[in-house]
This record gives C-alpha cells, sequence and structure tokens, in this order.
C-alpha cells in the first residue's frame, strides 16, 4: 500500500513510517500538521492516510476535520484516524457518513502490531474499523443531544398520537387509558421538554414540533 502519515510527534510519526516499511508498505510522504496533510493527499493520491487528530497550529481536532475534507474531495483515499482522543462531533461525522475505507482506533487500545496492520489492509480494502470506545462516546453524545431522551416509553406513544393532531380523548381511545391519565402525561411530557409557561395548546404545539425535528 503506498500511505501517507499525518502526525504532530516526530518520534511517533518516524516510528510508523519505519514499521509500515518494514511490513512491505511505502510511506510516500509523513507530515506533522493537517494543511501538509491535505497537500500531500492531493500530490500522491496514497491508499490510506494515517491520521492524528490534534495536530497545529491549536492541537484540538485540524486532523479529524482534514480527514472529513479527504473522504469528500479524495473518495480513492481511505482514512484511519488513530488518536490519543476521542473528538465526538466531527468523529459523528465520520461515522455518519461513507463507511467504506474508514477507521477510528484510540493509540492506547493498539497493543499489537498486527492488530494495527490488520485494521489497515481492512480499511485500505474498504471496510470500517472502529474502536468500541470511540462507538461507544458517540452514542452517549447522540442520546445527549435527543430532545426527547428524557421521556419513557409510553409518554413518546403520548407524543408521537399529539403529534397527529389527536385530542386528550383520542390519545385515551388510542391506549386505552382514562383522559386523566392523559392529561398527567401530557404534563409530565411538557416539564421535561422545558417548554417555557404559555398557553395549553401552545405548549402542546412546542412539543409537537420537538418531537418532528426529532
Amino acid at each position: 500500500m503506498r500511505i501517507v502519515i499525518a502526525e504532530d510527534s516526530a518520534l511517533l510519526r518516524t516510528g510508523l513510517t519505519l514499521l509500515l516499511a518494514e511490513n512491505g508498505h511505502e510511506v510516500v510522504e509523513a507530515v506533522g500538521d493537517a494543511e501538509q496533510l491535505l497537500r500531500a493527499v492531493r500530490t500522491h493520491r496514497p491508499d490510506v492516510a494515517v491520521v492524528d487528530v490534534r495536530m497545529p497550529p491549536t492541537f484540538t481536532d485540524e486532523g479529524l476535520r482534514a480527514a472529513l475534507l479527504i473522504r469528500q474531495s479524495e473518495p480513492g483515499t481511505a482514512v484511519l484516524v488513530l488518536s490519543q482522543w476521542v473528538e465526538e462531533r466531527y468523529a459523528a461525522d465520520l461515522i455518519g457518513g461513507d463507511l467504506n475505507g474508514v477507521g477510528y482506533l484510540l493509540k492506547d487500545r493498539v497493543a499489537e502490531v498486527a492488530d494495527f496492520l490488520d485494521a489497515l489492509h481492512r480499511v485500505a480494502a474498504g471496510g470500517a474499523v472502529f474502536d468500541p470506545d470511540v462507538i461507544a462516546q458517540i452514542l452517549a453524545r447522540n442520546r445527549r443531544d435527543d430532545p426527547l431522551a428524557p421521556l419513557t416509553p409510553r409518554e413518546r406513544e403520548v407524543l408521537q398520537l399529539m403529534a397527529e393532531g389527536r385530542s386528550n380523548a383520542g390519545i385515551a381511545a388510542a391506549l386505552t387509558i382514562t383522559e386523566r391519565a392523559v392529561e398527567k402525561y401530557v404534563g409530565s411530557i411538557l416539564g421535561k421538554l422545558d417548554l417555557p409557561p404559555a398557553s395549553s395548546d401552545h405548549r402542546r404545539v412546542l412539543a409537537v414540533l420537538r418531537y418532528l425535528e426529532s
């Protein structure tokens, strides 16, 4: 394989280059920041780009944002993110797109050289490889971002029927419960969605909008 490495640590960059060369791969360029990474990928059109997340100048998410650009502009280049960090926002974007030829591994979890090389081959062949901790953190973030997360399954059912335009009587009939029970569910839903005090009908509309947005 022809590989570009983007890693700000010179020691690790050199180590990866030697490791890959020893295993029959060609590192066409090894760079230390995201700007050089994008230039190297455009120049060499490698099979795989191995990318760290935090690189100069801010050491926040430059590498991961560059990885997303590579996925968009150079679909023939697979991307394997290899980092100490899970950058949730852009990692979610990476996973939420085309999963052909993409991976995200945590450095601390790559204990064996064989495992790293296997992941590299799988990504280059069009597969997807993700560390379980990466998936877990992204799922947790998605749950935090879900405006309906505080609702119970029954409250979600009531809200769905509200979105269908049913009255309390209609909801009670559909769920085989009393109207009084529906009123309690609706009150709980409005409270959990943290809707501002207003007329009852207006708050119901806002609740339905939250449901539709989710």
